[in-house]
């Protein structure tokens, strides 16, 4: 484990690998303020592990907190709202990411102009335990090492297309499945899981298209072996909330989606997105 030289010998971090991928950083000390960890060293274990988890440090008490944080960050993604989207059941929600259903696999910024590097999380109310709520995380690099050749070439002749209107954006988006990060160049997956079928309970359904595949059965295959991989548990983190946790995630690897919870539930959480440097321009978006 590569941890950097000026965390390695922080007295005040406990250090413990996550399963099947991340790490975490709790204080020692709780209630030690996150500003006093170096960015850079935590940039760097980000992009290293995928996903990053900060615990038992002093809450971050206000959104503004959150955004000053992911400003040190680098260039925060700025939206309608603001630069915090604040993730809590709505009692009439107009799209799903307000309610308390599952949230299918995909990547942020699909439908945006920019797509951000880092994402930032922070729980401000756990949903409490047993009803469920945990994020969900997919490492697509280590779904396509994996993968058996044949799996992986059906993968990689198909291209998404995916259709979205809400209220910040009414955007498509056509990606391949299998494509390069933007980075490095290592082999990932931009995909956005299909939702039930129309007539549940779902909110918003995403409109979506895949091309490539020669007939309904290679389709079928497609999303049957995906959603497998990409749920493995050797490959799949799902996030158990705590109050006061931080989770800072590597956007251009990872899929997330979100785990049903109960309806009513106080799960309360803030999210922070991170653009690249420079900003990473959706090599997607058609409009």
């Amino acid at each position: 484990m590569n941890v950097d030289d000026a965390l390695l010998s922080d007295q005040g971090l406990r250090i413990t690998i996550l399963e099947p991928f991340g790490l975490a950083l709790h204080a020692v000390d709780p209630g030690r303020p996150l500003t006093e960890l170096p960015v850079e060293s935590l940039r760097a274990l980000v992009r290293e592990h995928c996903l990053l988890l900060l615990r038992d440090f002093a809450s971050l008490a206000e959104s503004a907190e959150l955004s000053a944080y992911g400003e040190r960050w680098g260039e925060v993604s700025a939206w309608p709202f603001g630069t915090v989207l604040e993730l809590v059941q709505q009692p009439e929600p107009a799209d799903h990411i307000f309610d308390h259903s599952h949230m299918p696999m995909h990547w942020d910024g699909m439908y945006r102009e920019h797509i951000p590097e880092f994402q930032i999380f922070q729980c401000v109310h756990t949903p409490g335990q047993g009803n469920g709520g945990e994020t969900t995380f997919s490492d697509t690099a280590g779904v396509l090492d994996e993968a058996d050749p044949a799996t992986r070439a059906l993968w990689s002749r198909a291209t998404g297309t995916y259709r979205r209107k809400m209220e910040y954006y009414d955007s498509t988006c056509v990606s391949p499945v299998v494509t390069a990060h933007p980075v490095h160049g290592t082999p990932v997956i931009r995909y956005n899981e299909p939702t039930a079928e129309a007539g549940d309970t779902f909110v918003n359904h995403p409109d979506l298209e895949f091309s490539g595949l020669a007939h309904e059965l290679e389709l079928a295959e497609l999303h049957r072996s995906l959603r497998a991989a990409l749920y493995d548990p050797s490959h799949l983190y799902a996030h158990a909330w705590r109050t006061g946790d931080v989770v800072v995630t590597e956007n251009y690897t990872l899929l997330h989606g979100r785990n049903a919870f109960t309806s009513g539930a106080p799960r309360h959480l803030r999210r922070v997105q991170v653009l690249g440097d420079p900003p990473l321009a959706n090599p997607g978006l058609v409009r």
